[in-house]
């Protein structure tokens, strides 16, 4: 192997050695200096040894592929070639939680409950015809080749019920942080809950430029990551576009230094799991990161959480036809992104770094080490109101002896609405994956 090592981490230097001996092919996504380049790349990539492209993206100039080691041999040695990172395989972090952050008050004092915010799910899909989705999917995109964006594993449809779901189905037992807010799904993950880091960031790039406000990521890889890789210099790339980005930390805790990719990407919020009584969860993932920094960033209730179920799946453990209970810091990670559309709707100008800030400024402290709990158990009404002066007023009791009513007055002929414009199509290219304990 060309001696280049400031563009191969130890990771993919193993993985190339080892693919070398065999003569195989090895995923990997490549980052260029920039986009032209890798622009360039896809349209001539017949020319570098035994590969295919699979995804090019625009947010970060990389492309990701197949390539036999004397390809890989050849892209070291390209001047315009930054960066070579290893295509690791991601899985979902799967393992009463709604009111335990005051989401309810929220709704009460504020009237808000997530109206005209979209949260992307990047995950499994969903069950589009679940009752507590009724009307607010606005897009969604199978990007795993199975020609359907439907959840055949049921993962990402529990994700976006705790972000999002409206109770519909259990008459408002189970329902979601902001059961108003839009919901865009992605399909990137198989059946199986298990899928690639270039599939990953395609579906995030997916998400981002078609209209996202927060990205929901219940997914990511093993080991402990110092947020250089792959997918989270993408997903630090997309909050620098203004969009708030949720992460699970992972399910490999107790132990220390067991939060992987992207969850150890520096602008993100990455989210530990915690339990109705405010304990931590043993398997909700610790930090440091690789490069010692502190993570999670923030904590959510991850255990023994309930919500939709997907038709024909059997994620969890089934309350009826319409619901599942499962635990993971996949769960946790929803009740930020609901958290976050909250805020999104009540102060629309906020900046991810505000939302971050505000979540950390505003929990409840556990009683525990930050690279177990972060700042604390997220406050959705503390968060909230820290934005607000003064909540509204609520409503005001009625008169016992109301006025007399008037003689009706006639209205004028109204005036007819003109219909919405529609809603163009979204056209895009993903792929991605989640966490399930």
């Amino acid at each position: 192997m060309p001696d280049f090592p400031d563009k191969l981490n130890s990771r993919a230097q193993t993985v190339i050695e080892s693919a070398r001996v065999g003569g195989d092919s090895v995923p990997v996504i490549v980052r260029f200096t920039e986009a032209r380049s890798a622009a360039n790349f896809s349209r001539q990539a017949e020319s570098i040894g035994s590969h295919s492209v699979n995804w090019t993206y625009v947010t970060v100039p990389a492309v990701a592929l197949s390539a036999d080691a004397k390809g890989i041999d050849a892209l070291l040695a390209r001047e315009d070639v930054a960066e070579i990172w290893y295509d690791e395989p991601v899985h979902t972090m799967l393992d009463s939680s709604v009111p335990v952050i005051n989401a309810p008050k929220v709704w009460a004092q504020f009237g808000n409950r997530g109206e005209g915010v979209t949260v992307a799910i990047v995950d499994t899909g969903i069950d589009s015809d679940h009752p507590d989705f009724a009307g607010r999917i606005t897009f969604t995109q199978d990007f795993t080749g199975s020609g359907s964006a439907e959840d055949g594993n049921g993962h990402g449809t529990h994700v976006a019920s705790t972000v999002a779901g409206s109770g519909a189905a259990s008459g408002g037992k189970y329902v979601g942080v902001a059961p108003r807010a839009s919901i865009m799904a992605a399909r990137v993950l198989g059946s199986d809950g298990s899928g690639s880091t270039s599939g990953v960031m395609a579906g995030v790039e997916w998400a981002a430029q078609n209209g996202a406000d927060v990205i929901n990521l219940s997914l990511g890889s093993d080991g402990n990551s110092d947020g250089k890789d792959a997918l989270s210099t993408l997903c630090n790339a997309v909050v620098d576009l203004g969009k708030v980005v949720v992460v699970a930390a992972g399910n490999a805790g107790p132990g220390a230094g067991s939060v992987g990719a992207p969850g150890a990407a520096t602008k993100v919020i990455t989210v530990g799991a915690s339990d109705d009584g405010d304990r931590m969860a043993s398997f909700s993932s610790r930090g440091p990161t690789a490069d010692g920094r502190v993570k999670p960033d923030i904590t959510a209730p991850g255990v023994k959480i309930s919500a939709a179920r997907a038709t024909g799946t059997s994620m969890g453990q089934a309350v009826d036809e319409h619901y599942t209970t499962a635990q993971g810091t996949s769960m946790a990670t929803p009740h930020v992104a609901g958290l976050c559309a909250l805020l999104l709707h009540q102060e629309p100008g906020l900046l991810p770094a505000d939302v971050k800030n505000r979540l950390k400024s505003t929990a409840k402290n556990l009683g525990v080490g930050a690279n177990d709990q972060g700042s604390g158990r997220v406050d959705a009404l503390a968060a909230v109101a820290a934005g607000n002066s003064t909540p509204p007023p609520p409503p005001p009791a009625p008169d016992p002896t109301p006025d007399p009513v008037p003689d009706p007055v006639p209205d004028p002929t109204p005036v007819p609405t003109p219909p919405p414009a529609p809603v163009g199509c979204l056209g895009a290219v993903l792929q991605l994956f989640g966490l399930l304990r």
